[in-house]
């Protein structure tokens, strides 16, 4: 083998950046055994080792910055959730990237997600005054200080076009309930969670600061988002830079809507429907409950639980910046969860956060299963379900 140099000093810088608990690592390799990407056959699936980048990250070792080793997690904190030792192994991640990413290296494909999110605002290459056409023909409130809720889309569900039905849904939701909410427009920029994830800093502390400077001037006082990944980077990654508000996914605010009398579900929708957990509202944020709920209180739905469930959910592969990576088919986390909810008998598969389903629908149809499963997001089947005018 050839020799590696240990360069103790990238250690200490790392450890500076952010990756405090990089040494705790004991080699245990838990981390390496409970990935999903150990599931599936590929080159990355051969290269991409998460204890191994620990290791070259602890010794200092040129070799854990390269694409298929360092951008491959998708941060979907299997590995974290489960460490006997604590090691925050998506900060040590996210401060690795830093180090590449901020010294003007970052991945190609990452490039103009970055160029787009500084220049426009959003990650999707949208122009910022076409942020609120998902909004078209709804009557959708504009917030002030007198509303109750601020109404955060992601930016996913603001310009794919797949994502704004998510986002037409849960505002028509919002509205049959009688919730007090409204958005604010085009002055909205990125939460910037992926921005971070992928490890430009400098920019998510640019679209952050942003927002809570929006958010304060306008009396933001309570956010319902439609992304998990919104809601937890609001909650655990704003507060540190000042915003402070309180936070709820649109799946905890329906819930205790409808357990309230508020939210009536009376349109039957004969199926059988599984759950598939996202990473940022289940072993994320705890939010496992909530979603489930909703589905089985619409009448005729039969609730099918997947094998991988809850806290040992499934990864759909588009965390950490992954969305946008450019995966071969049979190389894809979502096929095997296609496959899971097939077997389950499931007709319906439905989630709660934007990339999942564009993750699982691009995975569905790779494997030829659209006739025999539907990837519905759960707004939508909400929507099925009250008479909420189109």
């Amino acid at each position: 083998m050839e020799p590696k140099n240990v360069l103790l000093e990238m250690r200490d810088y790392l450890t500076e950046l952010g990756a405090e608990t990089l040494n705790w690592c004991m080699q245990c390799g838990l981390c390496t055994n409970l990935c999903p990407w150990r599931l599936v056959s590929g080159e990355t699936s051969e290269q991409f080792n998460i204890r191994h980048m620990q290791r070259l990250g602890q010794m200092g070792i040129e070799g854990f910055e390269d694409e298929k080793i360092l951008f491959a997690c998708s941060t979907c904190g299997m590995c974290q959730t489960n460490c006997p030792r604590g090691v925050k192994i998506v900060d040590n991640v996210r401060t690795m990237r830093t180090s590449i990413v901020g010294a003007g290296m970052p991945p190609a494909y990452l490039r103009p997600v970055l160029g787009s999110a500084f220049a426009n605002g959003n990650p999707w290459s949208g122009p910022r005054e076409k942020r609120m056409d998902w909004t078209s023909g709804l009557d959708v409130p504009a917030f002030d200080g007198g509303k109750e809720y601020f109404l955060f889309v992601c930016c996913h569900s603001c310009y794919d076009p797949r994502g704004t039905r998510i986002a037409r849904s849960v505002a028509k939701l919002l509205k049959h309930a009688g919730v007090s909410f409204g958005v604010i427009g085009t002055e909205e920029s990125c939460c910037g969670e992926s921005m971070r994830k992928i490890g430009d800093e400098e920019l998510f502390a640019k679209l952050a600061q942003n927002n809570i400077e929006l958010f304060s001037s306008r009396g933001v006082r309570k956010i319902v988002t439609t992304s998990p990944h919104c809601l937890w980077t609001f909650k655990n990654e704003y507060p540190e830079l000042g915003g402070e508000w309180e936070v709820v996914h649109y799946t905890e605010l329906l819930q205790q809507l409808h357990a309230d009398g508020k939210l009536s579900l009376t349109a039957g929708l004969e199926k059988k429907v599984a759950f598939h957990d996202p990473c940022y509202l289940g072993r994320h944020s705890g939010i496992y409950e909530a979603p489930r709920q909703l589905a089985a209180a619409i009448p005729g739905v039969e609730m099918k639980e997947l094998e991988r469930c809850r806290d040992s959910s499934l990864c759909c592969a588009g965390g950490g910046g992954r969305i946008w990576a450019e995966v071969p088919v049979g190389e894809r986390f979502g096929e095997l969860r296609i496959k899971d909810a097939v077997r389950a008998g499931a007709e319906v598969l439905t989630t709660s956060c934007p990339y999942c389903v564009n993750m699982m629908t691009d995975a569905c149809n790779s494997l030829g299963n659209q006739d025999v499963l539907q990837i519905i997001e759960l707004s939508e089947l909400l929507v099925k379900a009250v008479p909420c005018d189109d």
